[in-house]
């Protein structure tokens, strides 16, 4: 129990040591672009070695992106498979309730939310590399929902799950840039699959 504790802690400052690179990194990368500052000043402003940088990032571009997400991937496809098979439409629905619960755990504020999005659209090989992390955790997903529901990986139905859920996730996303909107992620997420919902309703009751 004592080692487990220990090792906790150790995890949860090598988590925190690579937001704070994440976090300047995107700041600087928005207002300056890539070429504007190096690792050694990231290393500086965040207090850490340039050693230490590489121990968490290969690259710049790897993190202005962000720190690899295994563990919480993890943690995430454990959540839903134990939930079980219980129909289809309840794929996104529980996709969408572990979504906002670790939104909840590691929301960032909308600065850095609105720093991120500038800084990925103004290198575009940072976009790159965003649209190709997206589709790999995309279809990891289709492949979760796949082995969950008991049916192949190619049934166009654990697709479509996941397409689903990423317009809910991308709508909300670009609902909180907009200042006068006010509500956080998690809101604008469940309200998201909520206005769907309503669109989808209506045309069946058509």
């Amino acid at each position: 129990m004592r080692q487990s504790a220990i090792t906790s802690r150790r995890t949860e400052r090598k988590v925190a040591t690579a937001s704070r690179l994440t976090i300047v990194a995107r700041r600087w990368t928005a207002d300056r672009g890539l070429s504007g500052f190096t690792i050694e000043e990231l290393c500086d402003e965040v207090g850490v070695s340039r050693r230490t940088f590489f121990n968490y990032f290969p690259s710049k571009e790897e993190a202005v992106i962000g720190v690899d997400e295994t563990e919480q991937a993890e943690r995430f496809a454990r959540e839903f498979l134990d939930l079980g098979s219980h129909g289809w439409p309840a794929v996104v629905d529980d996709l969408i309730g572990i979504a906002v619960a670790h939104v909840r755990e590691t929301e960032h504020s909308l600065d850095e939310h609105a720093e991120f999005i500038t800084a990925i659209g103004r290198e575009p090989k940072l976009l790159a590399r965003f649209m190709s992390v997206t589709r790999e955790r995309e279809q990891q997903i289709a492949e979760l929902v796949a082995a969950r529901e008991g049916v192949p990986t190619s049934d166009p139905r654990a697709r479509a799950a996941v397409q689903i859920v990423g317009a809910v996730l991308r709508g909300a996303g670009d609902s909180i840039l907009d200042p006068a909107d006010g509500r956080d992620f998690a809101t604008a997420i469940t309200d998201s699959l909520a206005a769907l919902r309503a669109v989808l309703t209506q045309e069946e009751a058509s």
